[in-house]
């Protein structure tokens, strides 16, 4: 455990959240501390910190953890927010930078963010303008390292979220996908496992520099990540 690495997991009840919690149980090279506003159902066999604050304590939490790298997976859905626009940034842009902002403050070197394709900070489209704007703020504060992902719809359960939209999403992605390649693969869905194994694989890297990576960028890396074997407790 000399050499494990320990990351700090921001949105750890969320869908990216809970499944990298589930991809570290039995993992000897990650130690991994949740912070969150509410506690979370941890999974049989994990062993981790799991900080419970709200979101003004979360740098506190920060400078007593001191984690060499972060992986953000907060994020709430324009239904969560009420369909306020600035209920809806005070979660995916202030929540995310204030966040940031703590960890660069206390040395933190690495910072994964789980953003979404299309993210532009010039697009229309007020759900991926936030994403390109908070992309944006990061790469300002730079990290020695900072991971951007971009998946398509993620495809995984989520407690007590099904949007109906989402649903039929999920349910037709296998077709979908089948119809979307070129340029329009960066579209497909996506497990959330694949994802969360992706954030943890480039959590562990340590070359410099602002990384931004597609559907098949975090395919790869996930495929990069040491595979583990789950014997019998």
């Amino acid at each position: 455990m000399s050499d494990a690495i320990r990351i700090g997991l921001i949105g750890a009840t969320g869908l990216i959240g809970s499944t990298v919690i589930e991809q570290c149980i039995g993992r000897e090279d990650v130690r991994l501390t949740g912070i969150a506003r509410r506690e979370a159902r941890l999974p049989r066999g994990i062993r981790m910190e799991m900080f419970v604050a709200e979101p003004a304590k979360w740098g506190e939490v920060i400078e007593a953890v001191r984690p060499r790298a972060i992986i953000c997976a907060l994020g709430t859905t324009w239904k969560k927010a009420g369909e306020d626009e600035a209920a809806f940034r005070g979660v995916d842009r202030d929540l995310v930078l204030d966040t940031a902002n703590a960890a660069k403050h206390y040395g933190v070197e690495r910072f994964v963010h789980v953003s979404s394709v299309g993210a532009d900070a010039l697009s229309k489209n007020f759900y991926l303008r936030v994403k390109g704007e908070v992309e944006r703020e990061l790469t300002k504060l730079r990290f020695d390292r900072l991971d951007i992902l971009r998946p398509g719809l993620l495809r995984g359960q989520r407690e007590n979220d099904r949007r109906l939209a989402e649903r039929l999403g999920i349910a037709a992605a296998p077709i979908v996908n089948l119809l979307l390649h070129g340029k329009y693969r960066q579209y497909r869905a996506i497990r959330a496992e694949i994802v969360a194994q992706a954030a943890l694989a480039l959590a562990k890297r340590a070359a410099r520099g602002r990384f931004v990576h597609d559907n098949d960028a975090i395919l790869r890396a996930a495929k990069s990540l040491p595979r583990i074997e789950h014997g019998e407790a």
